[in-house]
């Protein structure tokens, strides 16, 4: 598989920590490691143990994964899981290619444009529709996974469900994070179901959670493949938990036995001296091309975190590059998606020429790259109930997937142990405007939903892996990893400093910072007219990998999560 090989060998500074990295939460040892052969970090101890325990026992980098997902889905169920989709990208290093894997869910076949819009042809309450049974796509993170297993794997599958197995059987320890979802955003019967002791009261941090039905579908899965989810009993209790009201949906079994995910190569563009690889939509990792195709034309690489000017010029990028993403990305096999043209050096530097020294005012319109067609505006809402992860195995393959439910426990609905996902709410609830125009992420049967996951890859010219990372976030992630790769390629900071620096979300009109910013930069932001405003976004859970100069790999895991980094 071919890709632009364009940059410069891996130096020193990738990795050492600068001076002075500006404001920024201080990353702890517990959530960074070094290691000289292999690597995992991810948003939980107990999934990092699982990936870890099969690279020692001389798994591939995919066969890690496939473990550490099957915990996440027990233990951090509130973000990933079997239920879910995912994409991925994958670095071969005997080949020095880079694969894209997408495993995002497909709309079924009985799905209509406007199955989101209520009697009166108006958009359905947004939270009723995630917890109806329209809002599941058929999953994908499953099958993926086996496919890149299928590919790259050295185990056999059902020796990869061990940890998972054992957890779900015997119990696993409660989590802060998952308890506070547990006490705080509980929504349907399944969830307060499950989470709810046999005292009657919710469980919470510390208690012990048992998932015998959990333990069974892995069991199953372990010994039967992906058949034991896309096919028989359990596909079979996936349409009859679907087809329950309110509203209920349409998804049947020929459409879970009809599934299929890609592979292909991934989308790669030259940034600076390197060369930053993601997949290609209907992931969100074209806007992170597009984005750091806008940054290479200013000189936020001369800037650092503790200068105003290089956040100024972050968050004008980011608006002008969602603009774009907003309005022209949707699944390509339904629409025309201007790839090309979108991170074209050309249009990039267009793009880049609007910064001025004052913000743009009102929200900025998207442009017009080559190959767009006439759309219509979007209205796609995007919560977060995601979750990343990065793994490094010892022949130097390197993979980072970014794994989803769509919503906090996806749509609610549950059955065999997993939570099913809402993703089709990622979708435009409105399928066109006054006019008639139509949105490139309107519903479609067997269409994939748009979505802002951005697992990244970068390379030096040679087509050595220098860096992954990925991040949870909902329509953030974008800002999240782009943040951690300028702080990583432009700012030359460690990868446990990029991640931890505060996180800046510009989108539309305004720029929403979250906690640590100096107010020194927040005022010298707003003396430049830029509409700086509070928000609550989902926060960042951000994990990657950097390659050392010496040898081995440097791993780190978000200070605002519960993951951790670990290697040997």
């Amino acid at each position: 598989m071919r890709r632009i090989l364009i940059g410069l060998a891996l130096a020193g500074a990738l990795v050492a920590p600068t001076a002075d990295a500006g404001s920024r939460a201080a990353p702890g040892p517990e959530v960074s490691a070094v290691a000289p052969r292999a690597m995992v970090a991810a948003a939980n101890p107990l999934a990092v143990e699982a990936g870890v325990k099969v690279l020692r026992a001389g798994g591939s980098a995919v066969d890690a994964a496939v473990a550490v997902q099957a915990v996440l889905g027990l233990v951090e169920p509130q973000s990933s899981g079997l239920g879910g989709g995912a994409f991925m990208v994958y670095y071969d290093a005997k080949t020095r290619r880079v694969t894209g894997y997408d495993g995002r869910e497909t709309a079924p076949a009985g799905a209509t444009p406007d199955m989101f819009l209520g009697p009166e042809g108006r958009p359905l309450p947004f939270g009723e529709a995630v917890t109806s049974g329209r809002s599941t796509g058929v999953p994908g993170a499953v099958a993926m996974l086996a496919l890149a297993q299928k590919e790259h794997g050295k185990k056999r599958w059902n020796e990869l469900f061990d940890d998972a197995l054992k957890l779900s059987r015997d119990g696993f320890v409660v989590s802060p994070r998952l308890a506070n979802y547990v006490q705080g955003q509980v929504k349907g019967p399944d969830v307060a179901t499950y989470f709810t002791r046999p005292d009657g009261q919710r469980y919470k941090a510390g208690d012990v959670l048992k998932n015998p039905a959990y333990a069974a579908t892995v069991a199953r899965l372990a010994k039967e493949g992906t058949d034991a989810l896309y096919k028989g009993e359990i596909a079979a209790d996936i349409v009859a938990r679907l087809h329950q009201e309110p509203r209920p949906g349409s998804m049947t079994t020929a459409d879970l036995a009809a599934y299929k995910p890609k592979a292909s190569e991934a989308l790669c563009r030259p940034y600076r001296i390197y060369v930053v690889c993601v997949p290609a939509p209907p992931s969100g990792g074209i806007g992170l091309l597009e984005l750091l195709g806008i940054l290479e034309n200013t000189d936020i690489n001369t800037r650092g975190p503790a200068d105003p000017q290089g956040w100024f010029l972050f968050a004008e990028a980011s608006r002008l590059m969602y603009a774009d993403r907003d309005f022209y990305v949707g699944d390509p096999a339904f629409v025309n998606v201007p790839i090309k043209g979108l991170i074209d050096p050309a249009y990039t530097a267009s793009r880049a020429r609007q910064i001025g020294t004052t913000a743009l005012q009102g929200a900025p319109a998207p442009g017009k790259p080559m190959g767009a067609v006439a759309l219509a505006p979007d209205a796609t809402r995007e919560p977060g109930g995601t979750s990343s992860f990065a793994v490094a195995d010892a022949d130097g393959n390197v993979l980072v997937i970014t794994t989803t439910v769509e919503s906090t426990f996806g749509s609610g609905r549950m059955t065999h142990g997993f939570f099913l996902n809402n993703q089709l709410t990622d979708f435009s609830f409105s399928p066109t405007v006054p006019g008639g125009g139509a949105s490139a992420n309107a519903v479609a049967a067997g269409k994939r939903p748009r979505s802002t996951m951005s697992p990244a890859v970068v390379l030096d010219r040679q087509g050595r892996f220098v860096a992954g990372v990925g991040s949870p976030g909902g329509p953030a992630i974008l800002a999240y990893v782009g943040k951690t790769l300028v702080g990583v390629l432009d700012w030359k900071l460690s990868m446990p400093e990029a991640i931890a620096l505060p996180n800046l979300i510009a989108r539309g009109e305004s720029a929403t910072p979250e906690t640590g910013f100096d107010d020194a930069v927040l005022g010298a932001l707003r003396a430049k007219a830029m509409a700086v405003r509070g928000g609550a976004p989902e926060g960042s859970g951000l994990h990657g990998i950097v390659a050392r100069p010496g040898g081995g790999y440097l791993g780190a895991a978000d200070p605002r999560r519960e993951g951790i980094a670990k290697g040997f």
